[in-house]
């Protein structure tokens, strides 16, 4: 549900209600059915919100909105549109639950709203945010966040971190790694052989070492590396040339050195804003390397729309497809049928 003073009820709630998610899973949302039964009545969705005790019990009925509270006891009151310690570990102990049922087969995919991080420290859970929280339940060592909508993809080598601590996270096998994952997760999305751009980390690519020596140093070995590998794989290009070219068709994947790096082209190209309100959010949130299928909202916690009535289910519906797509055709496990 992610967090419950966030617009995450509220997008779920939308999104359940549509044929599009319906045709292609059942779905389970883990969270407080009280601000679930909220967000229904807000939104007007044509809804009835049944808590669970377990998975077993869940049939596909189009009408229900099936809620497991899990671990946690639910946010309580809460204020919308600010963050707090409650929300934020009621959050946490959602991913937990979901992770959990993922691992043991319970579920072929999660998909996730958004939460927040100063939530998460207000509760003290030390975390970036969901990327590095599932990778710890989930004890992977190798991971990365890739934004993807239709064609125009970017896997990101680091991201929730200073910008002052990015020249020093970058290392020939990190980039090599990021670079491995992103083409995997290309691959398994129809690409069948995906098209690296790597991003140079300096204005210019470094410009010959006038403007900083990472390019030379790191990127071009690490670039040679992936194509002795047999990634198509091409760079450090000038990242304001990048991006242009990856989302024109020349790549398939942008390799972006650090988080703005990545995000702000993706969101300037997938969202749309008309008077000053966002009028179309896509774009998808994929953990690359996790054991599970995870994907998430390309959004946060928008505390100025949230219980607003005003957000948009489009991103999570996007999540919701790729998850689907992603998750690996499976027997449902003993005892119950598989959902996401």
């Amino acid at each position: 549900m992610g967090d419950a003073a966030g617009v995450g009820p509220e997008v779920i709630a939308r999104a359940a209600a549509t044929r599009r998610l319906r045709a292609s899973c059942v779905p389970l949302v883990l969270g407080d059915p009280l601000v679930m039964e909220r967000a229904v009545r807000l939104t007007k969705a044509r809804l009835w919100v049944r808590p669970l005790s377990g998975v077993e019990a869940i049939t596909a009925d189009a009408k229900t909105l099936w809620v497991l509270p899990g671990s946690s006891p639910g946010p309580g009151e809460f204020v919308p549109g600010r963050p707090q310690a409650a929300c934020g570990e009621a959050a946490f102990r959602h991913i937990a639950d979901a992770v959990a049922l993922a691992l043991a087969g319970r579920v072929a995919a999660i998909a996730t709203a958004p939460l927040s991080k100063e939530a998460l420290w207000m509760a003290g859970h030390r975390f970036p945010g969901h990327t590095e929280i599932l990778a710890q339940l989930t004890r992977t060592r190798h991971f990365a966040l890739m934004l993807a909508d239709g064609p125009r993809r970017v896997v990101h080598v680091t991201c929730h971190q200073p910008l002052s601590a990015v020249p020093g996270a970058i290392t020939r096998a990190r980039v090599l790694a990021t670079m491995r994952l992103g083409a995997d997760a290309c691959r398994k999305l129809g690409v069948a052989a995906p098209r690296l751009a790597v991003c140079g980390l300096n204005p210019h690519a470094g410009e010959a070492g006038l403007f900083g020596d990472e390019d030379h140093r790191i990127l071009e070995p690490a670039v040679r590396a992936a194509r002795r590998l047999g990634i198509l794989a091409t760079g450090p290009i000038p990242a304001d040339t990048a991006f242009v070219r990856a989302f024109s068709g020349e790549f398939d994947l942008a390799v972006a050195m650090y988080h703005d790096q990545g995000h702000v082209p993706f969101k300037l190209a997938c969202f749309q804003a008309s008077s000053g309100r966002l009028q179309s959010m896509r774009g998808v949130n994929l953990t690359l390397g996790l054991p599970i299928v995870r994907t998430s909202v390309d959004h946060g916690t928008a505390w100025d729309l949230a219980w607003s009535g005003h957000a948009l289910p489009d991103s999570l519906l996007d999540a919701v497809d790729m998850a689907c797509a992603l998750a690996r055709p499976a027997s449902p496990p003993a005892g119950g049928r598989q959902i996401e």
